[in-house]
C-alpha cells in the first residue's frame, strides 16, 4: 500500500520543523532501534537512566508490537500527540525491519500521525523508496563533516556491509553513503534536516562548509547541536562550546540553511511537548512491557462461538469455546474447550478461569457482570463484539481496532439474571 503523505499527514503539526507547532503539539519517540552500526566518539548509549536527556539515552527498548500498544496507551493520556518519530537508541537503519514492521502497524491504527526518522545515513539509501511509502515524511541525517580527514577524528569506527572500517576510509564510506541519500530524500517530497554536533577544536569551523555542501543537494534546515560531554567516550573531557561559539556556527551555517533554534536535545523515548517531557510515560512504558511479558505466557484467545466462524455467543450459554493462537502472521484454530456446566454459583466462574489461564483474551457477544468481574481479575481481556471471529483475533494479537456496538446490540443477561452462575433462563 502507498500512502499519500499530503493527504494523510500535515506536516505543519511537527512542533521540531515548526516552533508555533511546539507549543502545541507533543511528538513521541519509540525506541525500536537498539544496534548502531557506527561509533561516535561523543556518543554513549546508556540504558535505563531516566535521569539524563540526551540522544542515546531510553529507559527500555520495545518490539513493534509493545511500541504500538504504548503508543496507544499514551494517546489516551497525552491526546495531542502529531508526531511519531524513531531515533534510536542506535540507529534506525541498524535495526530497519523492527522500525519498517513499527511504522507498518502504526498506519493500521493511527493513519494521520505524521511519521520522522533521524539516522546517521549510512544505511539510509536503500529503504528510502520504502520509507516514502509508509508515509515518513522527515528524516534528519547527523552529519558532521563533509571531510574525511575531520570525520576521521569523529568516528571511531563503522560496520558497513559486515566489515568494519576505521579512519579517513570509515569517514569517506559514511560520508559518500550520506550526501547519497539527500537527492533522493528530495525527490520522494520529505523534509531533510542536518543535525550536526558542534564540536570545539574539531569541525567548529567545518560546519558552514557542512551546511554549504548539504544545500546545494538540497537539504532544507539544518541544526547546530552543541557537544554535550559524556563520561565514558573518547571526547568526554571535551570541552562543551561556549555560547559564544555556539552563535557563531550557527550565524556562519545559515548563510546556506535556515537554522532551527527551538530544539530540544532529545531522549530515544521522549514523549511530550519540546522541551517539556511527560515524566509519567516511563510508567506507561514500564506498564505496557509488564503486560507484554504476561502476554507471552497467554499465547491463546477464546471465542464463544456456535460454529467457529463467527463469535455469536454470551458467554453463560456456550457449552464450550474456540481456542485459537497466532502463528507466523496467521491465526491457528488450536480446537475446542468445554466450558464448566451451569450451576455452581461462583465455582463455575472459578473453574472458567483456571479453564482460560492461558488465554489473553475471550471474544463473546455477551457477559454478565459476575463472569465479567472474574474474567478482568484474572488478566483476561473482555472483547464484546459481533462478526467474524477473525476480526477479533486481528483485534487482540495486532491492536487494531474492533468494530463497535451499540449496547443495545449485545447479548446481554436479562435485567432480572441473578449472576450466580446458574445459567440463563
Amino acid at each position: 500500500m502507498i500512502y499519500n503523505v499530503s493527504q494523510k499527514k500535515q506536516p505543519d503539526k511537527h512542533p521540531c520543523f515548526n516552533i508555533e507547532s511546539s507549543k502545541k503539539y507533543a511528538r513521541v519517540h519509540l525506541p525500536v532501534a537498539p544496534a548502531c552500526n557506527i561509533q561516535c566518539n561523543f556518543c554513549n548509549r546508556k540504558y535505563d537512566c531516566v535521569n539524563e536527556s540526551r540522544p542515546g539515552v531510553t529507559s527500555s527498548v520495545l518490539d513493534s508490537d509493545t511500541a504500538v500498544e504504548y503508543l496507544q496507551k499514551l494517546s489516551k493520556y497525552l491526546g495531542n500527540i502529531s508526531v511519531v518519530g524513531i531515533a534510536g537508541p542506535g540507529d534506525p537503519f541498524a535495526n530497519e525491519k523492527e522500525v519498517l514492521d513499527t511504522f507498518r502497524k502504526i498506519n493500521s491504527v493511527m493513519p494521520d500521525k505524521i511519521f520522522c526518522l533521524s539516522t546517521n545515513g549510512l544505511n539510509l539509501y536503500p529503504y528510502i523508496d520504502e520509507i516514502s511509502e509508509l508515509g515518513v515524511s522527515h528524516v534528519t541525517i547527523t552529519i558532521n563533516a563533509t571531510d574525511p580527514k575531520i570525520g576521521a577524528k569523529i568516528y571511531s569506527w563503522i560496520k558497513f556491509e559486515n566489515k568494519v572500517y576505521k579512519g579517513e576510509e570509515a569517514a569517506r564510506i559514511l560520508l559518500s553513503r550520506q550526501l547519497a541519500c539527500i537527492p533522493k530524500l528530495k525527490e520522494k517530497g520529505i523534509i531533510v534536516k542536518i543535525n550536526t554536533i558542534i564540536l570545539p577544536g574539531i569541525n567548529d569551523h567545518h560546519i558552514p562548509e557542512v551546511a554549504r555542501v548539504t544545500k546545494e543537494l538540497g537539504a532544507d534546515i539544518m541544526n547546530c547541536i552543541p557537544l554535550l560531554p559524556t563520561k565514558g567516550t573518547p571526547f568526554e573531557n571535551l570541552k562543551a562550546p561556549n555560547n559564544e561559539m555556539i552563535l557563531r556556527v550557527r550565524k556562519e551555517a545559515m548563510k546556506y540553511l535556515p537554522m532551527m533554534t527551538h530544539c530540544a536535545r532529545c531522549r530515544a523515548d521522549a514523549a511530550g511537548l519540546l522541551g517539556h517531557d511527560l515524566k509519567e510515560s516511563y510508567e506507561i512504558m514500564h506498564e505496557v512491557l509488564k503486560h507484554r511479558s504476561n502476554l507471552k505466557l497467554r499465547p491463546y484467545v477464546a471465542a464463544a462461538s456456535y460454529e467457529g466462524i463467527l463469535v455469536n455467543q454470551h458467554l453463560a450459554e456456550a457449552k464450550s469455546v474456540c481456542i485459537f493462537e497466532k502463528s507466523n502472521d496467521k491465526f491457528r484454530y488450536i480446537g475446542k474447550r468445554k466450558m464448566p456446566p451451569a450451576g455452581g454459583r461462583n465455582k463455575r466462574w472459578l473453574e472458567m478461569v483456571e479453564l482460560l489461564k492461558d488465554c489473553r483474551a475471550i471474544l463473546v457477544g455477551g457477559i454478565g457482570p459476575t463472569p465479567e468481574k472474574f474474567l478482568e481479575k484474572s488478566g483476561i481481556k473482555i472483547v464484546q463484539m459481533t462478526g467474524m471471529i477473525s476480526e477479533g483475533l486481528d483485534g487482540v494479537y495486532n491492536n487494531k481496532p474492533i468494530r463497535s456496538i451499540k449496547k443495545s446490540e449485545r447479548i446481554r443477561c436479562s435485567t432480572g439474571c441473578s449472576g450466580d452462575g446458574t445459567g440463563c433462563n
